[in-house]
């Protein structure tokens, strides 16, 4: 069975002011998302699902699906805040989506086959899909099976400011070990430079592997992950009365269970 592509599209681009997995780039007013969709279709993906907001599902599906229908199996799933699991409620004021994770939870019951998860407004790289894709291809069946593309720093720095990227540490058998967040990265008198939880100025190499949240998973991730956002939901809040703040688990989810887990280590 061919792998899927989830791609996370209900965000807003914040420090771009809009929409922009909607706003047209190429030559032909290609989006970043049409050149993932290309290459990924390259990569051997059989099937795309995007999960975005209710709000914008109009524009969505005539600027965007109308383009894959007749080349790729397509479906649309929706983040919402109320969608939480039983048990759980949301406060009526609570504005900010849940997160990364939740919105990969919206695809567990479309979703049954080995998928990679990326962002709609980033940019990956044909190689990147042609990797991945050939990756999952060969986890079919399998369980707590997961990877990750990893790309060198140097290449990934942007001439306009600094970037956010989590910075990667693995084993002498290629296994990740840990991904930390760093927010603020840039080339400062031509080293990769950071400053780290105590604002202390610390620089890597070029060739540091960091994630651009191109991430493989078999379909057991999402029991996985339903479980920890119960227990996210338990930590930061009463129970039945979600918290009003916290979204950041998914970084958390993936130190703790793709990390940890010796049969389910990343590569």
């Amino acid at each position: 069975m061919k792998p899927t592509l989830f791609v996370l599209a209900a965000g807003m681009g914040s420090r771009y002011g809009g929409l922009k997995q909607l706003d047209g780039l190429g030559p032909n007013g290609e989006t970043i998302m049409d050149y993932s969709i290309y290459d990924a279709i390259r990569g051997g993906f059989g099937k795309v699902v995007f999960v975005i907001r209710k709000d914008f599902e109009q524009d969505f599906r005539e600027k965007i699906l109308s383009k894959y229908e007749n080349h790729i199996p397509v479906e649309l799933v929706f983040q919402a805040l109320d969608n939480l699991p039983e048990g759980f409620t949301c406060p009526a004021d609570r504005v900010k989506p849940w997160g990364t994770n939740h919105a990969v939870l919206m695809g567990k019951d479309v979703i049954k086959e080995p998928f990679a998860v990326i962002n709609a407004d980033d940019f990956y790289g044909r190689d990147s899909f042609a990797v991945l894709g050939a990756e999952l291809s060969q986890m079919d069946g399998k369980k707590n099976d997961y990877c990750m593309v990893g790309y060198r720093v140097g290449n990934t720095l942007s001439e306009s400011g600094s970037v956010a990227r989590g910075v990667c540490e693995t084993n002498a058998e290629g296994y990740l070990t840990t991904v930390v967040e760093r927010t603020a990265i840039e080339r400062i008198d031509g080293k990769v430079s950071f400053k780290d939880e105590n604002g202390e100025m610390q620089t890597i190499g070029d060739n540091t592997p960091v994630s651009m949240n191109m991430w493989g998973f078999t379909p057991d991730y999402f029991a996985y992950s339903e479980e920890y956002f119960k227990e996210f939901l338990k930590e930061t809040g009463e129970r039945r009365h979600c918290p009003r703040k916290g979204s950041g688990y998914y970084k958390q989810m993936v130190r703790r269970d793709l990390c940890c887990r010796p049969s389910g280590c990343s590569r």
